[in-house]
């Protein structure tokens, strides 16, 4: 399946922070848009009451804690942000983890976000530093070895975002010979250094894909590269600067990151999804966040194992 989406520029400001902490209930999605109509508002969450998962470590972890620790991005506009201002996160990836808060029987308003670069994920979840994470988390093979992933919740694709007046670069057929940068450990720069796409003395990277950006910004490098979702966000925030260029070059699909032998929690947290999917909240959130960009929604399938 493939989705192509955009993600519209949501909130302003810089964009790679370290804080991690509680965070209260979620921001107004706004009840007007650009041009005054009508916008989509974010659905609430009815929280489920008494909960259990059996067989569930996490989850009995969870309870006496009292609220979940969910791993997040904080720089992905649309995607996971956090407002340097207000510190509330919002975004897509934010919305899903609120959602299966509250179904787990957590009030939203309770969770521990915790900010985990892509490099990181993994040993978070191996930890148990995060109970779980969102955060625009391709499912493949390789990271089954080590985590166990519900879902996907999301498919995106790779795509590259250059500067607006860069007219070298029109897919990844054209990187030969110019710099590349995306984030330590991600799917995107293993794509492009396996691909051949450019020179390995063209790869740049760096811990998140706002510093990324900032090097587009100053020249330093040709092109970022992750999911066309989180590039056409940093490319709405600032129209006369970026473009993102050519057709997407993978599919991503983002699942929910669990520890691994937590089969319980993973196919309870399927559940949620699946009934999100079924019931509407899916396209509710989808509508507030990326959907304002206008791009239709795509349903992903939720593929168990």
């Amino acid at each position: 399946m493939r989705i192509r989406t955009l993600a519209a520029g949501l909130m302003v400001g810089a964009l790679a922070l370290t804080a991690c902490g509680k965070e209260g209930s979620p921001s107004d999605a706004g009840n007007e848009d650009g041009n005054g109509n009508s916008a989509a508002q974010l659905p609430t969450y009815d929280v489920a009451q008494d909960v259990t998962v059996e067989g569930s470590p996490t989850f009995q972890q969870m309870q006496s804690a009292g609220h979940p620790i969910i791993g997040v991005k904080q720089d992905q506009p649309g995607l996971g942000y956090l407002d340097p201002t207000t510190q509330e996160y919002s975004g897509f990836d934010i919305e899903i983890a609120r959602l299966i808060t509250a179904k787990l029987g957590f009030q939203p308003d309770s969770i521990e976000y915790k900010p985990v670069p892509s490099a990181g994920r993994e040993q978070a979840l191996i930890n148990g530093d995060v109970h779980y994470y969102v955060g625009t988390y391709t499912i493949n093979d390789k990271r089954k070895e080590q985590v166990g992933f519900a879902g996907p919740y999301f498919v995106a694709g790779q795509g590259l975002l250059v500067a607006e007046d860069n007219s070298d670069i029109t897919g990844p057929e054209t990187l030969k010979g110019k710099k590349v940068c995306s984030v330590s450990g991600s799917t995107p720069i293993q794509r492009v250094r396996q691909q051949g796409l450019t020179e390995d003395g063209n790869i740049v990277e760096l811990q998140t894909y706002s510093q990324c950006v900032t090097q587009l910004s100053q020249g330093k490098v040709d092109a970022v590269t992750t999911d066309d979702a989180i590039l056409k966000g940093y490319a709405a925030e600032e129209q006369d600067k970026f473009k993102v260029v050519g057709e997407t070059f993978s599919e991503e699909p983002y699942g929910v990151g669990v520890p691994k032998e937590d089969t319980a929690l993973r196919e309870k947290v399927n559940d949620i999804l699946q009934s999100a999917l079924d019931d509407g909240t899916w396209d509710q959130i989808y509508d507030a966040t990326l959907g304002k960009s206008g791009a239709p929604a795509d349903k992903p399938t939720i593929e168990r194992y």
